[in-house]
């Protein structure tokens, strides 16, 4: 199972630096075909095996971009801390020298006082996100809620603190396709890391180290 988990992070790798295809895209998303959007690299192209583009409208495929967008980065983070806090496990003063085991059961060994200032975090996060993209509520019909604002580009909530956004056309389309393709890679290591731990119940790092 671990050695299937790390052959497909592997080749996830390989599509997260494919070469990014800079043709003539939007990147505002008013006007394309799916074969257009950012994130459609060669070899695969469109990928779509299930057909969901064809069945969407642009307001739709905006909608499944900004969910894809949020969850790469999630999946990418998660990776990061399946990494590190079974790196550092009880080292960290932050929790007392009291965490330690698999990743997937740390969480649940925190002190419950970390889960307001969580719970409190996600929900400004998302707060600030959801006041940036969407319409508000009272504005748009009510058989279609959840509306994206036209001027919307998904996922760029203008959080840029290292000013990395480039400023051309061409190298942000380029750095949406490198941040896609990673957090696809992130999405499916975390399932992969989160699926070894719970069949035999080791750490990810014991696995490497062994």
């Amino acid at each position: 199972m671990f050695k299937l988990a790390l052959i497909s992070a592997l080749a996830g790798s390989a599509a997260a630096f494919a070469p990014a295809q800079t043709g003539a895209r939007s990147t505002s998303l008013n006007s394309f075909s799916a074969d257009d959007l950012p994130g459609a690299l060669a070899p695969m192209g469109f990928f779509d095996p299930l057909g969901f583009a064809e069945k969407a409208d642009e307001a739709t495929l905006k909608r499944y971009r900004e969910a894809e967008l949020t969850h790469g980065r999630v999946g990418m983070l998660a990776t990061v801390g399946f990494l590190v806090g079974e790196a550092v496990e009880s080292k960290t003063v932050l929790f007392n020298g009291e965490i330690s085991g698999p990743a997937i059961g740390q969480l649940a060994q925190v002190n419950p006082l970390l889960w307001v200032f969580l719970g409190a975090g996600i929900a400004k996060a998302e707060t600030i996100r959801a006041e940036i993209g969407w319409v508000e509520p009272e504005n748009v019909p009510f058989d279609k809620p959840g509306q994206l604002r036209d001027s919307y580009i998904p996922g760029d909530i203008g959080f840029d603190p290292l000013g990395l956004k480039p400023e051309s056309e061409e190298d942000f389309i380029a750095m949406q396709n490198k941040e896609l393709q990673n957090g696809r890679l992130g999405m499916l290591a975390a399932a992969g890391f989160l699926a070894q731990e719970l069949v035999d119940g080791k750490g990810i790092i014991e696995h490497f180290s062994s």
